[in-house]
């Protein structure tokens, strides 16, 4: 019933939108935000913020939320839960696999946002969808071990592991072990630049490509927009600072590490391909063009691109928003022509 509700609302005209969160369009820095996420914004200031809750009870509020934003998953397609195993352990995954006869298509190793502290496969589930049915490839979804349960570097461990493991295991899955990629956003964007650069500094076989939508490459940015977007929907300071005290014991020594701000590593030379997303209105905007730039001084290609009008979290908004739809079929048609 609150879905309905709110999708309702978000349906009435931009203008009346405007009207009833504030009057005026909010404008930063040249980037005016769309009207059902000025609207949106206003709606979760009478909220308590996450940075409040405990971590279970601040996964179970960001899941909740997300649900009445997030579109329908594609259908044609086959999708399984599968265990990666690591080091004594497994993993959970998912997979998602084009209904593609007679070929093994490109895999894409996906990791969901969340600052490594709340999400699940659930986050990334309708755009993992897409992304298997539109961009014809397999992707693999995986669920990392999330903190202050596991502190850092459990989900970099869990990363690196899950890539190798279907790197290796890509053509039992249907996929082509020649064509695997590696993706994620936000949190889930920082694992995929880690594990690029550590099959570097391994001499392993890379992906093929990074997918890195709105990523998070150091945890403590000092770039104009964490100041001008501090009080951003959906992600803020207050909640930034929360996620990394829950990740890491120790942020004074951890920080600095390139595992844990891969943004701060000076040789990027070699690195795959790397398709690079932002949202306008969010902390992080800054953090993922300088990495677009230094990846490309590097002499990596780069495609970047920056939607203005959209925030943070905007892969799981196809629902209710329908730029963020738009921006998400956006991206999996490059993917698609790239990867392909």
């Amino acid at each position: 019933m609150q879905k309905l509700f709110v999708r309702s609302l978000l349906s009435l005209p931009g203008s009346w939108l405007v009207a009833a969160s504030g009057g005026k369009p909010v404008t930063i820095e040249e980037r005016t935000l769309d009207p059902r996420l000025q609207f949106l914004a206003a709606m979760a200031k009478r909220q308590p913020g996450l940075e409040t809750m405990a971590p279970a009870d601040a996964r179970k509020a960001a899941a909740a939320g997300l649900a009445m934003l997030d579109g329908e998953p594609a259908h044609d397609i086959d999708v399984a839960e599968i265990e990666i195993p690591a080091d004594g352990r497994s993993i959970r995954a998912r997979t998602y696999k084009p209904r593609l006869p007679n070929r093994l298509v490109p895999t894409l190793v996906y990791f969901h946002m969340g600052g490594c502290v709340i999400g699940d496969l659930e986050t990334c589930h309708v755009f993992c969808s897409e992304i298997a049915f539109r961009a014809g490839c397999l992707v693999v979804s995986v669920d990392y071990r999330l903190a202050p349960e596991h502190k850092y570097p459990a989900a970099v461990d869990d990363a690196l592991s899950a890539f190798r493991w279907v790197r290796e295991n890509a053509k039992a899955l249907g996929g082509n072990p020649n064509r695997v990629a590696i993706g994620g956003d936000s949190a889930g964007g920082y694992l995929s630049a880690v594990v690029s650069q550590e099959m570097k500094r391994a001499n392993e076989k890379a992906p093929v490509l990074q997918l890195l939508i709105y990523p998070a490459v150091d945890w403590l940015s000092e770039t104009a927009s964490m100041t001008a977007f501090a009080q951003a929907y959906p992600l803020t300071a207050p909640v930034m600072d929360y996620f990394r005290r829950q990740y890491f014991a120790d942020p004074e020594k951890e920080i600095p590490e390139l595992k844990a701000s891969p943004g701060r590593c000076t040789d990027l030379s070699g690195l795959p391909p790397a398709f690079i997303y932002t949202a306008g209105h969010d902390p992080l905007v800054d953090q993922g063009r300088d990495y677009a730039e230094a990846l490309k001084v590097a002499g990596v290609p780069v495609i970047y691109r920056c939607y203005d009008h959209l925030a943070h979290g905007f892969t799981a908004m196809s629902g209710a928003v329908p730029g963020a739809k738009v921006a998400l079929a956006e991206i999996v048609e490059t993917l698609r022509r790239a990867i392909g």
